[in-house]
């Protein structure tokens, strides 16, 4: 269960880390933030950091039992 849970904390971390990463002007080095359009709506966005984000999230809800 705590994996199906897991993946929303961890895109609401990676939306919001790779906001202030990109709007800064930066790419992340590893994290490789890139700027994405989906119905003309444009975000910044982040595989590696959606990764980690979920392993944490997914590590943490499986502590709490």
């Amino acid at each position: 269960m705590s994996l199906l849970k897991a993946p929303f904390p961890g895109a609401l971390l990676t939306w919001i880390v790779s906001m202030f990463i990109g709007s800064g002007g930066s790419r992340g080095g590893f994290l490789v933030v890139h700027q994405v359009t989906v119905l003309d709506v444009s975000f910044y966005w982040s595989w590696p950091l959606f990764f980690f984000g979920t392993a944490l999230s997914f590590a943490l809800f499986t502590m709490m039992k």
